[in-house]
């Protein structure tokens, strides 16, 4: 993996949430558009704002590209004010390396290969979400990476505005909160967008501050339990995480929807990998120690791996996203059934261990020939390389919104999210599906003592399932399923 110059891991991934915070920046600016006629879908806006996007040098072009295909459907304007919703956009290209256009002479008439992707969101006058996107580059990308990434951009949100406005409500807010702060923390899996929903809220409620700390869904759980935080964060069942008689009074709400991908940093490969489900388990059982190993081969004909061994990056603190990680191993490999199972904290047989998921995408990053997992919005905001895992049906898939949304499909039974819908079945519904994602949760204590934190608590959830859920797939997060986020707000309301 060949990048050009870039910020730091940290300084990257502050600047990525910083740049996709859109709305809260959008809201001041649409406080003043009284004058526009309010919407509450995007089928219902007629005309369009879209302001200068954020990013890189081609950030720019990616706009120019968008509002042309845009404004076949929509008129653009120049002012907020005089625009039904509003379009914010944050564009990244890099350099991945360089690959010949010759096979014979491979040193000469090298062209450069992209990587990239175009965030969107679009709010109403009133500064609530009406939609968003993550638009990754294409599997088959003819025309160049501009054009490829507006055009995913635009066919999705000229989609999204043909169709009708079913789908999650926008919030109705109950009135004006009462000054107060509310302390989350546990999984990083959802971290980047739980940052962006509560300072969105903020904005909606300038009374309410709502922290949130990336722990690990283990430590935030313990710390809830213990009256340090209102709420946690957690991707996995309360019984795995916590064993203490009080957890299982917690109340859980599903929030979202997002995946666990494979990263990898092999130098010289610029094409994007394919991983077998026995390949990852082989790899991670330290069977598989070299790059050029036939089980990878046989997946990546043609790509010229090295004969370099293997730099296994793992979790090192208690966390969800092993959980995930180790039930899709588990479910596609007896052998790692046997030898390390599934749980939030392993004694892994290979690897070197970093904690969150921020470490591990930085490790991977700093250290040649690894390969280490983390939620898909690490891997972007890192420029990180993340291959295709095959899935039950025989597809390789790249995690996205449209394999997400795939892996979702009948996830829900009798309106209750599944504890884990990794490696789903081999049938046509799922024939694209993402195979290594899972549903995410809030937690909440049996009661709250303090009635301003129970009321801000309570509309935070219920913004969160409905205004929140259009304002997710700017991450690469995809939004729960109509039905689940339905009863969810029906349990809501029966929260003390």
């Amino acid at each position: 993996m060949v990048k050009g110059s870039r910020r730091s891991p940290l300084a990257a991934a502050a600047w990525f949430l910083m740049l996709l915070a859109g709305p809260g920046v959008v809201a001041a600016q649409a406080a003043s558009a009284a004058a526009a006629g309010r919407v509450a879908s995007l089928s219902q806006a007629r005309t369009l704002c879209v302001e200068p996007f954020t990013g890189s040098a081609q950030a720019g072009s990616l706009r120019e590209e968008l509002v042309r295909r845009l404004s076949k459907r929509f008129r653009i304007v120049a002012s907020p004010r005089d625009a039904d919703a509003i379009v914010e956009g944050t564009g990244q290209i890099w350099v991945r390396g360089y690959t010949s256009a010759n096979p014979r002479a491979p040193a000469t008439n090298l062209q450069a290969v992209y990587g990239g992707y175009l965030s969107l969101e679009v709010v109403g006058a009133d500064g609530q979400p009406l939609w968003s996107w993550l638009a990754t580059p294409g599997r088959m990308a003819w025309n160049g990476i501009v054009d490829d990434l507006a055009g995913h951009a635009a066919k999705q949100l000229l989609e999204a505005a043909s169709g009708s406005s079913t789908g999650s409500p926008s919030a109705a807010s109950s009135g004006a909160l009462a000054e107060t702060t509310l302390a989350g923390g546990g999984a990083t899996f959802p971290a980047p967008l739980y940052r962006k929903w509560f300072q969105d809220f903020a904005q909606l409620h300038p009374g309410v501050t709502v922290r949130y700390t990336p722990l690990g869904s283990e430590l935030g759980v313990e710390r809830m339990l213990g009256g340090q935080l209102d709420f946690a964060g957690s991707d996995v069942a309360l019984e795995v995480v916590s064993a203490a008689p009080a957890a299982s009074q917690l109340r859980r709400v599903a929030s979202v929807l997002g995946a666990v991908v494979p990263i990898y940093n092999v130098r010289g490969v610029t094409r994007d990998l394919r991983f077998t489900p026995e390949a990852l388990a082989d790899i991670y059982l330290g069977r598989v120690r070299r790059w050029n190993d036939e089980e990878i081969r046989r997946s990546n004909r043609g790509v010229e791996l090295p004969d370099a061994p293997i730099a296994v990056i793992h979790r090192s603190d208690g966390s969800g996203t092993t959980w995930v990680w180790s039930d899709f191993l588990s479910r596609v490999s007896p052998g790692w059934a046997a030898a390390a199972g599934r749980g939030v904290l392993l004694r892994w047989p290979v690897g070197t261990g970093a904690e969150h998921n921020e470490g591990v995408a930085d490790t991977v990053e700093k250290t040649p020939n690894s390969i280490g997992y983390v939620e898909l919005a690490y891997a972007i905001q890192n420029q990180l390389s993340y291959g295709a895992v095959r899935n039950r049906a025989g597809v390789f898939v790249h995690a996205d919104l449209d394999s997400l949304a795939e892996a979702a499909r009948g996830a829900g039974a009798a309106g209750i999210p599944a504890a884990a819908i990794t490696d789903p079945p081999d049938t046509s519904a799922y024939r694209n599906a993402y195979p290594i994602a899972a549903f995410t949760w809030l937690l909440l204590p049996a009661q709250s003592a303090d009635p301003a934190r129970r009321a801000a608590l309570r509309e935070l959830l219920r913004w969160v399932l409905t205004s929140g859920q259009k304002d997710c797939s700017a991450l690469g997060y995809a939004p729960l399923p109509q039905d689940i986020a339905e009863s969810e707000l029906r349990a809501l309301d029966a929260w003390p």
